[in-house]
């Protein structure tokens, strides 16, 4: 009996391996990062470490903003609607606090009011792929398949041509992706701030979400949050009372990526 077993899991494996290799959007054998930071506390930055630090640098990555100077950068994940975007939107319009929205294809094609609002309100759409696969697995074409289809339905909903900021779906990536980002024309943003929000049933209150970035927000630091929580709804607007009483200002990742302005992204070269 045990050598049945053995043999029906070389057979598994064998096939499953065999769908791998010839499925042309996935890519077996790649290094997976998953972002990780060493939290900021006290008003000391995120630390990614070297390696991460190294990596990031030769693509043009970015996760912070330089320290010399009270800015922070918001940025929200959207995957799906759960009915507190308009919320957001409200206190950032109020706040005059630009944001960076990274949707997703089924983002846009059932929240297509809210996109289109967030592009009168003046912030800025990200690429957060299409279907929110693993991105590190896909093959160049893959990866381009995504932002690219993610783009297209864009145009059409908003007359925007294309999006130059890409984040990868958990934070999922690898060198290979950040390359062909660049031949691609897109810029990877990741973040620096950072909690566990983005479970849509579980509240914990907005006490929860407003501590947690206020003990992480440091110079320089680019905040992800995820809308679906209502906790993150309730505690913006006196997060960012809080952080503007410091000496906070808000800008847009345009001005994030004027830091970082020698990195010509779309001179990076790709492998087909």
């Amino acid at each position: 009996m045990w050598k049945q077993h053995i043999v029906g899991a070389v057979i598994a494996t064998f096939i499953i391996a065999a769908a791998i290799s010839f499925n042309p959007y996935f890519a077996s054998g790649s290094d997976e990062y998953h972002w990780g930071i060493k939290k900021a506390q006290n008003g000391e930055p995120a630390q990614a470490g070297a390696q991460l630090d190294k990596l990031l640098d030769q693509y043009g990555a970015i996760y912070k903003g330089k320290t010399d100077k009270k800015v922070a950068y918001l940025t929200f994940d959207n995957g799906y609607e759960n009915g507190f975007t308009e919320s957001i939107l409200d206190t950032l319009e109020k706040e005059k606090a630009p944001a960076t929205f990274f949707l997703t294809g089924h983002y846009l094609e059932s929240a297509g009011d809210l996109v289109k609002r967030m592009v009168q309100d003046g912030h800025t759409i990200g690429n957060h792929s299409y279907g929110h696969p693993n991105m590190a697995r896909l093959t160049r074409d893959g990866m381009r398949a995504e932002w690219r289809k993610f783009d297209g339905k864009l145009r059409e909903l908003t007359g925007i041509d294309r999006t130059t900021y890409a984040r990868p779906p958990e934070g999922i990536f690898n060198a290979k992706l950040l390359e062909v980002g660049n031949a691609e024309g897109y810029r990877h943003i990741f973040w620096s701030v950072a909690f566990k929000d983005w479970l849509k049933d579980e509240r914990r209150g907005a006490d929860y979400a407003y501590n947690a970035l206020m003990e992480q927000l440091h110079p320089g630091a680019v905040i992800l949050m995820h809308t679906v929580a209502q906790d993150n709804a309730e505690a913006l607007p006196l997060f960012i009372a809080e952080a503007k009483k410091q000496g906070y200002t808000f800008l847009s990742l345009d001005d994030l990526v004027l830091e970082y302005e020698d990195f010509p992204v779309t001179m990076q070269s790709s492998t087909p």
